[in-house]
């Protein structure tokens, strides 16, 4: 991680820890960096890009790279991935998160802590998971969110995935909270949506922060506006 002081040389290379906040895109994230240095060296171009990509909806940690850093960035995508996530039980919505509204309802009456327990342990450890349609995916060369916001439904193909540990924080009143370790293309959304069915109702994803790509923490990044100021200050 670069700490942010007057010897920082982003065209040399500096890897930033961010937070992002609920509605930015990873794609505008890279975008308000990238302008803010360029605008600080008074340059007109600088390599910048991500380490892993966040829905809008989703809060946390990002890795951004500048400069020759950039050729590293394949290195932090595969490093194991670090979740807190919200699953309510009972609905789904078709993106399994909150991007659309609900659309079935599902009995929750017999679910309990040990059920949940028991349903947890059978999603550890190596998996065939089925991205979300809502996802940037490709099919015949369209993302497939391109064909979910239409209503058109496309099969994609599973992937393989890896979850090493799901702990459960908190359980009441139908809402799901998990602290998750998992590999590289694990998909939350899609995670919730299985292990509604597993447990004979349905889910969805209500809220999703990263806490950690492999050694970094989240307790060390820092938010875009800390990040500008930080920087104007250089």
């Amino acid at each position: 991680m670069t700490t942010l002081n007057t010897h920082t040389d982003f065209l040399k290379g500096a890897v930033l820890l961010i937070d992002k906040e609920v509605d930015w895109s990873s794609f505008d994230v890279v975008k308000k960096v990238r302008n803010l240095i360029r605008n600080k060296l008074e340059i007109k171009k600088i390599k910048v890009g991500h380490a892993g990509t966040l829905d809008p909806l989703a809060t946390g940690l990002m890795i951004l790279c500048t400069g020759k850093a950039t050729k590293e960035i394949e290195s932090y995508q595969g490093m194991t991935k670090e979740y807190e996530a919200t699953f309510r039980l009972g609905q789904t919505t078709p993106s399994f998160d909150l991007e659309s509204e609900v659309d079935h309802e599902y009995p929750t009456e017999h679910i309990t802590m040990e059920l949940i327990q028991e349903i947890i342990s059978q999603f550890i450890g190596e998996s065939e998971q089925v991205p979300p349609l809502f996802s940037a995916k490709k099919i015949d060369g369209k993302r497939a969110y391109e064909y979910a916001r239409k209503g058109i439904e496309k099969e994609l193909t599973p992937a393989s995935i890896t979850i090493h540990s799901l702990e459960i924080l908190e359980y009441q009143e139908n809402e799901l909270k998990l602290r998750i370790l998992c590999s590289k293309g694990t998909y939350i959304r899609a995670l919730a949506r299985d292990m509604g069915k597993a447990l004979g109702s349905g889910a969805y994803m209500a809220k999703l922060r990263r806490t950690a790509i492999g050694d970094y923490r989240i307790n060390d990044a820092m938010e875009l506006k800390i990040f500008e100021e930080k920087l104007n200050i250089l």
